[in-house]
């Protein structure tokens, strides 16, 4: 499979090392503008840029009919219009908060564990994301995923980062050197506490699942999540 890069940082490089591991060949290395690429080079695309780029690298692609497997996070409020121009073009699109399969199994744990505790109101939901200084958004995307999983299975309204109303999750950020990811939802009343917790130890798990993403996609059509391909795996 040949594959585009879409940002060639510290992950453009570790998928880069993984897909040629995996037998496959990056065609195309961009970290620039994109409409200055031959973009039919490549049978697939996937985008780890930066929030502003993301949006037009998306579309880009769907206009080319090429595949794309997105990971950029902080600009889900265009997600809407990507989606509309994928279908318009009839292309392909994948995006994930994140590609970690430990993350997206933690994922089905965080939901399940909502539902079981939505009846005992007296325990108080908080999420906490830790990340590397380099991480552009705060909360992270898979700490917002987390948090609109929580409010989908529970009587709680929303999230807000840091000072929450009432019937809000909390959500704490910080920053660290060196730390690829680390989330926490917590379940605390006064008595007890419960927590469920997903450490990243390398930025090799994301890229992993980036890449497997990329294998699953190719030659598709349709917008697509993460459920799509955890379910072709089993």
């Amino acid at each position: 499979m040949k594959i585009a890069l879409l940002g060639y940082g510290k992950m453009g490089k570790t998928i880069e090392r993984i897909a040629i591991d995996r037998g496959h060949e990056i065609v195309l290395k961009i970290s620039d503008n994109i409409a200055a690429y031959d973009l039919s080079l490549a049978d697939v695309a996937i985008d780890f840029s930066i929030p502003t780029a993301a949006l037009n690298n998306i579309i880009t692609c769907c206009k080319n009919g090429l595949p794309v497997i997105s990971g950029t996070t902080g600009w889900l409020k265009d997600y809407e219009k990507a989606v509309k121009v994928c279908e318009q073009e009839d292309s392909a699109l994948l995006y994930a908060s994140n590609f970690s399969i430990g993350v997206n199994l933690f994922f089905d744990l965080n939901q399940k564990l909502a539902k079981l505790m939505q009846p005992f109101k007296e325990y108080a939901v908080a999420i906490e994301e830790i990340h590397h200084t380099q991480k552009l958004d705060a909360p992270s995307g898979t700490a917002i995923s987390l948090a609109d999983q929580i409010v989908a299975n529970s009587s709680l309204t929303g999230w807000k980062a840091e000072q929450a109303e009432k019937n809000e999750i909390p959500v704490y950020s910080k920053r660290i050197d060196e730390v690829p990811g680390t989330h926490t939802v917590s379940y605390a009343s006064r008595v007890d506490t419960i927590e469920i917790k997903h450490t990243a130890h390398s930025r090799e798990g994301f890229a992993l699942g980036a890449v497997i993403a990329a294998e699953w996609i190719k030659d598709k059509k349709g917008v697509f999540t993460m459920k799509d391909v955890l379910s072709g795996l089993k």
